[in-house]
């Protein structure tokens, strides 16, 4: 298996090419196309699995495997235009955001991470997804991925809209900015803190600023 991306950071796509016999999977409407001879299928990977896509990630609770029977492409676009990172798996896991999932390879397992009571102000965010497992995971994100390299003893304040990703050894919680009169009065809501040694991903824009910004466009069309 070999992979690559498109249109970096805009329009990305990820184009992975299979050999016969190897798979891999993709967020449920992802597929953009598939060349050569493909099966595809709909799993839900275990009920486990499934319960936490739909919960903790925001994802469909089913994702498609595809399944090369000679050589064969398949790529895999997001919703959002933005870019496209790979974590390796094998020697940790990691705590991802709402929608950031795109796909995956090799024996992944899902699981729902729970941070407290504070995130159920979040917009359904107090749910956050965990992947571990061995192979790799592709995210998407809206605008470019930053990777943030936290240091031992130092902690980053992340807009949980901003959010990606975290490595799962890492010591975070979801908690209001600055108190809940400020998270409330101010426009910033919750936020994950994230404290070192800790590898971070954060996106450069967010899907909820875009919707009110289009919302008055909107009103009465849909």
């Amino acid at each position: 298996m070999r992979w690559e991306t498109a249109h970096e950071e805009a329009y990305s796509v990820l184009r992975v090419h299979l050999d016969p016999g190897e798979e891999v999977a993709g967020e449920a409407g992802a597929m953009l196309l598939t060349r050569g001879d493909v099966e595809a299928r709909a799993t839900a990977g275990g009920i486990k699995g499934a319960l936490a896509r739909a919960l903790g990630g925001g994802e469909s609770p089913f994702f498609n495997l595809y399944r090369a029977r000679g050589a064969s492409e398949v790529w895999l676009a997001p919703p959002l235009p933005g870019q496209i990172s790979y974590l390796p798996l094998g020697s940790g896991g990691y705590i991802l955001t709402r929608g950031a999932y795109l796909g995956h390879w090799g024996q992944v397992e899902f699981h729902v991470a729970w941070r407290g009571a504070s995130g159920l102000l979040a917009h359904g965010h107090f749910l956050l997804l965990k992947a571990s497992g061995s192979g790799g995971i592709w995210l998407s994100a809206f605008g470019a991925i930053d990777e943030v390299q936290v240091p031992a003893g130092e902690r980053v304040l992340v807009d949980n809209f901003h959010f990606v990703a975290v490595a799962d050894d890492a010591r975070y919680a979801v908690k209001p900015f600055a108190g809940i009169k400020t998270a409330l009065l101010g426009g910033e809501g919750l936020v994950v803190e994230v404290e070192g040694p800790a590898r971070l991903l954060v996106q450069t824009r967010q899907a909820l600023a875009l919707a009110a910004l289009l919302s008055p466009f909107l009103e009465g069309k849909l």
